[in-house]
């Protein structure tokens, strides 16, 4: 991701320090809670995607979509999210959604009790439950409000920590468990941005998968545009179109005369349901 809570730099080192290195499917399969709710049908994107710190504008989005990228992720909240966003609105949404884009909606939550620098907002072994609640409704209101409809995903992002430190680790599953919970009670699909070496491992490789997002977007800077060749985990782990792979950072692209830094992102997995 662009530069929207630590800087490239502190990123790196962070993600060193913790160890760096339109169906339903099974990220549906996955999230049993849901079978007691009539859910809207999932709404995928399989191709380029990209994501940058604050939402372009109108123009760009329309210069920018001549047939490489399909899909761009924006950030639609949460106290930790690092940039403005001028450009995200309800008319943003069904105008660039008009024009072919999928969007693909983040929400930057509350952020490790062990991670290394500070944030507005971290979680605690105590405060993890009630505050993943009130993140993910806090998504919810906030994705809502731009127009992106009950059965879209949203990616909780949870950057780089030290996942040997078990109590930490358990307090971050904690979180992401009621996130995700409140979601899908209120009719939102689960996903997850995070690193392999990290984050993302910690969802991955947890032995109890109850109440985790179904779906996960994966961090890797290996500049391989896929979602299975580099995959690090089960094969048959997020199978059937519930991957993103964030592959490459900060590549200045210029298409249609606008000039933008995005992150790279191969991407099979659901998107926001608009229009």
């Amino acid at each position: 991701m662009s530069s929207h809570r630590l800087s490239r730099k502190r990123r790196y080192f962070a993600w060193a320090t913790a160890g760096a290195a339109v169906v339903a499917g099974a990220g549906i399969a996955a999230q049993a809670s849901m079978a007691a709710t009539a859910w809207p049908a999932q709404r995928t994107y399989t191709g380029h995607a990209f994501d940058t710190c604050t939402a372009p504008s109108l123009t760009a989005m329309k210069a920018w979509h001549t047939g490489f990228y399909g899909a761009a992720a924006v950030y639609v909240g949460g106290r930790n999210r690092g940039c403005s966003q001028p450009n995200l609105t309800a008319s943003w949404v069904r105008s660039v959604s008009a024009v072919g884009w999928k969007l693909i909606p983040i929400y930057v939550g509350a952020q490790p009790p062990c991670q290394t620098g500070s944030n507005p907002e971290k979680l605690t072994a105590s405060t993890a439950a009630s505050l993943g609640a009130s993140d993910a409704k806090d998504s919810v209101a906030k994705a809502s409000a731009l127009g992106m409809k009950a059965g879209s995903a949203i990616y909780l992002d949870m950057e780089p920590y030290d996942i040997t430190n078990k109590a930490c680790n358990d307090a971050v599953l904690t979180y992401v468990r009621s996130f995700t919970r409140t979601l899908r009670a209120q009719t939102y699909r689960a996903g997850f941005y995070g690193f392999t070496s990290s984050s993302a491992k910690a969802i991955a490789t947890a032995t109890d998968k109850t109440d985790l997002p179904g779906n996960l977007w994966y961090a890797l800077w290996d500049k391989q545009y896929t979602t299975t060749a580099d995959w690090p985990w089960g094969s048959t782990q997020f199978t059937n179109h519930s991957r993103g792979h964030q592959y490459m950072v900060n590549s200045k692209e210029t298409r249609g005369g606008y000039t933008i830094t995005v992150d790279r992102d191969a991407w099979d997995a659901p998107v926001a349901i608009t229009g």
